[in-house]
């Protein structure tokens, strides 16, 4: 997988059934098991994958130097966005959830402005951080029968996307001199720790579904554990800037799952919010500029 534009629209795919695969487990199993399981399951695996490319001794070695990243990954970058996406699946379309999530670059930025002083706003970029921020709010106000649980579903989903958000800034600041595959399984290694006490409370009382079977071990090797690898595959190989345009296809990749295995509406709300929050990520991460008027010079 050497080429940028497959691995990114696998990339895509595979995040975006995620969506679909929480979906229909979220029916049987609660949020903490469901993902308790997908982030032990792909901690096992990614573990196993390290061992065999580089060895026990070198896995073990930097994983001790990086601990305390795994620590703080694993708690903003799985436990707690994943059970807040599976809790507001609960309430609200998989489709939809996975509109919210692309606003992930959106509180990115404005995390980033809080944290680096340097950081400035321009007019675009500050055009596009209201453009996003307009679309987030279309998109968490559409209940039509949903009532105030959907809103909170949906306010759930914006915590998640500022929960990974800073989760990539402190990616950015703080961690460095540790592979991507080695931060990936020990934040998964971690996140399911911390959330494994609240699973145990939370178990099934029967034996779920083979859909909910197969959709967490779907979403714990396919979501996760093999989607993680892509990710720093292409982060390694192309960079973040190149890496974020996954930002872009994922939604789409979610709506049409939803409507098609789901029978999930998209309405036109739906479409006008995920359009203001991928213009706004546009215009905030400077993909897109807007045009500059040719000063003219005084006339003497």
């Amino acid at each position: 997988m050497n080429r940028y534009a497959p691995m990114l629209f696998v990339l895509a795919a595979i995040w975006g059934a995620s969506y679909l695969f929480i979906k229909v487990a979220v029916d049987e199993v609660a949020p903490a098991p469901m993902m308790a399981a997908r982030t032990l399951l792909a901690a096992a695996v990614l573990i196993a994958y390290l061992v065999w490319r580089v060895g026990w001794e070198r896995t073990r070695d930097e994983a001790r130097a990086a601990w305390r990243h795994f620590l703080i990954l694993g708690a903003l970058n799985a436990a707690i966005p994943f059970w807040l996406i599976a809790w507001g699946e609960q309430h609200i379309d998989s489709g939809l959830a996975a509109v919210v999530q692309a606003s992930v670059p959106i509180f990115n930025a404005l995390i980033v402005l809080k944290v680096l002083p340097h950081e400035r706003v321009t007019g675009a970029r500050a055009l596009g951080l209201a453009i996003g921020i307009a679309g987030v709010a279309v998109v968490t106000g559409i209940h039509p029968s949903g009532g105030w649980l959907a809103v909170a579903g949906a306010g759930a989903v914006v915590l998640s996307s500022l929960s990974y958000a800073s989760a990539g800034v402190y990616g950015q600041l703080a961690v460095s001199g540790t592979t991507g595959p080695v931060l990936a399984a020990g934040s998964m290694l971690m996140g399911g720790l911390i959330l494994l006490p609240l699973a145990l409370f939370q178990l099934p009382t029967a034996v779920p579904s083979w859909e909910a079977i197969g959709s967490i071990l779907a979403l714990s090797l396919l979501g996760t554990a093999l989607a993680q690898l892509i990710l720093y595959r292409i982060l390694a190989a192309h960079g973040s800037a190149r890496l974020s345009l996954v930002t872009y296809l994922m939604p789409g990749f979610a709506l049409v799952y939803g409507a098609v295995i789901l029978d999930e509406k998209i309405t036109a709300t739906t479409l006008i919010g995920l359009a203001l929050i991928l213009g706004g990520v546009a215009l905030a991460s400077g993909a897109v500029r807007l045009p500059r008027r040719d000063t003219v010079p005084a006339r003497p």
